[in-house]
C-alpha cells in the first residue's frame, strides 16, 4: 500500500509537540518539501530549530543550511555560521567539512585542518583535497599539531 503521507504528518506534529526531537526533524522536512502538507518554509525551519535545540545533529545542519539561503527566514551568517560549528562539533561530516571550508577561507588553517581531516574520515572525499592544498602550506610541527589535535578530538553528545 502506499504511504499515507498526510497520516504520518499528523503523529508526527504530535509526537513534535510533545518534546520528540526526531519527530520534530522529520516533520521539518516534510514541511521545508511539502511532503504530505502544503509546503511552508517559515514551520520548517520552526521545527528545524525546535529539534536542532534539543540537540538533533540533522536538524542543526539544516537549520544552518536555511540560514545560509534564507529559507523560512532572513539569512543570517552569524546564525548560519553557529549552527553549522554546533553540528560540525557533534560529528556531522558534511557540517565538519563545510565549517573547515569557512575556517579556511578566514586563515585559520591548523582548526580548518582539524574539521577537514574529521569530515574525511567521515567518508567526505572532497575534504580530502582541501585539507591536503593546506597542508602543503604549513610547516612539518603545524601539520603534526594538526593531525594531533584530530586525533584527539571527541564529538560532544547530541541525541543524533
Amino acid at each position: 500500500q502506499p504511504l499515507n503521507h498526510k497520516e504520518a504528518v499528523k503523529w508526527l506534529h504530535q509526537a513534535s509537540v510533545g518534546g520528540h526531537v526526531r519527530a520534530q526533524y522529520q516533520l521539518a522536512l516534510c514541511l521545508h518539501q511539502g511532503l504530505g502538507v502544503e509546503q511552508n518554509l517559515q514551520e520548517a525551519v520552526k521545527w528545524y530549530l525546535k529539534a536542532a535545540e534539543g540537540g538533533y545533529v540533522r536538524a542543526m545542519y539544516n537549520a544552518s543550511l536555511c540560514y545560509t539561503f534564507g529559507e523560512g527566514l532572513s539569512h543570517s551568517r552569524r546564525q548560519a555560521r553557529k549552527w553549522m560549528k554546533r553540528a560540525a562539533d557533534r560529528g556531522h561530516g558534511k557540517a565538519q567539512f563545510e565549517h573547515g571550508l569557512a575556517l579556511f577561507s578566514e586563515g585559520e588553517l591548523l582548526k580548518a585542518i582539524v574539521y577537514l581531516e574529521l569530515a574525511t574520515r567521515s567518508g567526505e572525499t572532497a575534504a580530502t583535497h582541501v585539507k591536503n592544498a593546506i597542508l602543503q602550506q604549513l610547516s612539518a610541527t603545524s601539520r603534526d599539531l594538526a593531525l594531533l589535535l584530530t586525533d584527539n578530538w571527541r564529538a560532544l553528545p547530541s541525541s543524533r
